[in-house]
């Protein structure tokens, strides 16, 4: 609140220029007259025309447009002081317009090539300014001269050090701007990241388990009058996969509620949960046979990759398939899980014009889901390939690192 109070009542830029440009001037001729006032002076200032005022009025006058020709005017008023010291004329104040100059010159100039400007400018003037003073009697008003040469230099100090201070203050203006940007940049990336990652997991859980729901569901439908037991049977399968996957969107979106507490979540299914998998496959009418040659432990986030990516090939065997020959392979080397899922596809007995298992082009949940797996893949330092086998069917490769890529030595 101060300071925009003391805002408020800054004058103008403009006003500002003015007013300075009308105190140097008066103070330079004023000054000068007052100073010299009673004595006998070798050269008055209205010698050679009043040459000595005109001096004193035009370096003053200078000054309004200091700001926008620094340059121009520290030139006109070190003309004007070398040109009036050389003629003679008496001393005084004459020195304020140049100070103001060589203030400006630094202070709102480029830097070095400003200050190198000002350094040969000032040498040139005490070169001058002590030639002109060389019968200067008493020796001891001399000093006059050197008072001059030592506050031009500090004129420009001071214009370098406001010049300085302000490219500083700007460049922290620049920086906060930008980590400001890139802060929200940041924010961005992660909101939609945290978005890809949701989308994901409910697409893998909700995929799966309608898919199974929906075998069942038919299977159901087709034996509930003939065989009430194995509809029975379908049905207790649909309520555990539907009760397994309501868990598993539970723990996906807590995170949008923001619930600190984990009671009631279900942990992130991994390896330890690829049976229920297969179960479930099974009953869906799917001959799953896994070959598993994996290390007692491995990294969460492995586990959890691979039990999605078998989970959404299964998913597609089962929504473009339908009931043939599964095989998992399970396997590692050193470095990496190695997993396969092949089928034999759709049994020759089947209908002759089945849809498109995969389309291509855009579109499909398939297509989405084989894009799923990939960034889960990427994300690790994985890769992963999906395509038709030559002799029919279709094949799932994935290779996930046990270590992130570049966290290796």
């Amino acid at each position: 609140m101060e300071e925009h109070r003391l805002a408020t009542l800054r004058l103008p830029a403009a006003v500002q220029n003015l007013l300075l440009t009308l105190f140097i001037t008066v103070m330079q001729v004023q000054g000068t007259m007052v100073r010299n006032a009673g004595e006998v002076v070798s050269r008055p200032l209205s010698d050679l025309g009043y040459l000595g005022y005109i001096l004193l009025i035009v370096s003053g006058l200078a000054v309004a447009v200091r700001r926008r020709w620094p340059l121009l005017v520290f030139v006109i008023t070190a003309l004007a002081s070398l040109v009036y010291y050389f003629v003679g004329f008496p001393d005084g104040p004459t020195w304020l317009a140049l100070f103001v100059a060589l203030y400006t010159l630094a202070a709102y100039g480029d830097g070095r090539r400003s200050l190198l400007t000002a350094g040969v400018g000032i040498l040139v003037l005490a070169v001058f300014w002590l030639i002109a003073s060389a019968d200067i009697e008493p020796r001891a008003a001399i000093g006059w001269v050197y008072f001059r040469i030592g506050v031009s230099v500090m004129s420009a100090a001071l214009g370098e050090s406001v010049r300085s201070r302000r490219v500083i203050a700007t460049d922290a203006q620049e920086r906060a701007e930008l980590a400001e940007r890139t802060r929200e940049e940041v924010a961005r990336a992660r909101v939609d990241a945290e978005r890809l990652r949701i989308a994901r997991e409910v697409h893998d859980t909700v995929a799966h388990a309608i898919a199974i729901i929906n075998v069942q569901a038919g299977v159901t439908a087709h034996v509930l009058d003939k065989k009430p037991e194995q509809a029975r049977e379908s049905l207790r399968t649909i309520e555990q996969t539907s009760s397994r996957a309501l868990s598993e969107m539970r723990a996906v979106l807590g995170v949008l509620r923001g619930d600190d507490n984990d009671d009631g979540r279900a942990p992130y299914p991994g390896l330890g949960q690829v049976h229920e998998l297969v179960i479930g496959a099974r009953d869906a009418g799917l001959d799953i046979t896994v070959e598993e040659n994996l290390p007692a432990a491995l990294p969460s986030a492995v586990g959890y990759a691979t039990y999605r990516i078998l989970q959404e090939s299964i998913t597609n065997v089962i929504r473009h398939v339908g009931p043939t020959r599964v095989t998992i392979a399970l396997d590692h080397d050193a470095d990496a899980v190695q997993i396969r899922v092949t089928d034999a596809g759709r049994p020759a007995s089947a209908d002759p014009h089945p849809r498109a298992r995969f389309p291509t082009g855009t579109g499909a949940a398939a297509s989405r889901g084989i894009l799923g797996m990939r960034e889960r893949c990427q994300l690790l330092g994985g890769e992963l390939d999906a395509r038709p086998r030559i002799g029919g069917g279709f094949e799932v490769t994935a290779r996930l690192p046990f270590a992130p890529a570049g966290s290796r030595l």
